[in-house]
């Protein structure tokens, strides 16, 4: 009983916490940035095409676009969940779990190699994730505004007055439809009925939770930078006995 106690107290030792939460978060940022963010993407389409611009040809260029970002979002989910794996698994790799398991620990040049291509691959993504982070805040912006100028509109000093009528959110100003889109400006209790609807209601909030999940995923990709630029220090400088790391 006691052997497997030790054993046990051993194997938890030699587990990498930082990449292993890093990982959790890392999935649940994606899987929260991807499914939102397709969800919301759609209905911002069919937010556009019935009340903003009824022409299709005014909007034809940004639903191409919104499509290509929802392929993309196909393409980035499966990407990160491959690559959390593998950065889990070599943060298992540099542990003393290793060490224990299969012996003396050793590292090769190409070992190093891979785990500086890590480090620099992880640099990278972070960098371009601190602008996904940035990009999925613009519709939250957006949404907040016509949001807020739907709430003032509720409000008891503007309604029932006639200067409802006066108060409008025009959607191209945002340069997501062109000038000559038609309405392209919603005033009044027209623009109120539009936050009413379901479509607003979710891509709203979807898109809070998109920009959430990819705040998360910056979060994570900090913390795997910190991981593997810690491990690869490790197998570069400390290739003795003790140099095994726990990161």
């Amino acid at each position: 009983m006691r052997g497997c106690f030790e054993c046990c107290i051993k194997c938890l030792g030699g587990v990498p916490y930082a990449s292993l939460v890093a990982t959790i978060l890392c999935f649940s940022g994606v899987a929260l940035f991807c499914g939102c963010g397709h969800v919301a993407l759609a209905g911002t389409v069919a937010i556009l095409e019935q009340h903003f611009s009824t022409n299709t040809s005014d909007h034809a260029l940004l639903s191409e676009v919104i499509q290509l970002m929802q392929y993309v979002i196909y393409g980035i989910a499966s990407f990160f969940f491959l690559y959390g794996i593998i950065l889990l698994a070599e943060g298992f790799y540099t542990t003393s779990a290793v060490k224990e398991l299969h012996g003396e620990f050793k590292t090769t040049a190409c070992g190093r190699c891979i785990s500086g291509m890590f480090v620099f691959l992880t640099y990278v993504l972070g960098v371009a994730w601190l602008g996904v982070f940035g990009f999925s805040a613009v519709p939250v912006f957006m949404f907040y505004n016509i949001w807020s100028t739907c709430e003032v509109i509720k409000s008891p000093q503007t309604n029932g007055t006639a200067g409802v009528e006066q108060i409008c959110v025009d959607i191209r100003q945002y340069g997501i439809i062109p000038w000559n889109a038609f309405p392209g400006r919603i005033c009044g209790s027209a623009l109120e009925n539009i936050c009413n609807t379901n479509e607003f209601y979710m891509s709203y909030h979807l898109f809070i939770v998109a920009c959430a999940g990819a705040g998360a995923t910056v979060i994570a990709l900090l913390i795997y930078m910190m991981a593997t630029t810690y491990n690869y220090a490790v197998l570069k400088f400390k290739s003795r006995e003790d140099c095994c790391t726990k990161f």
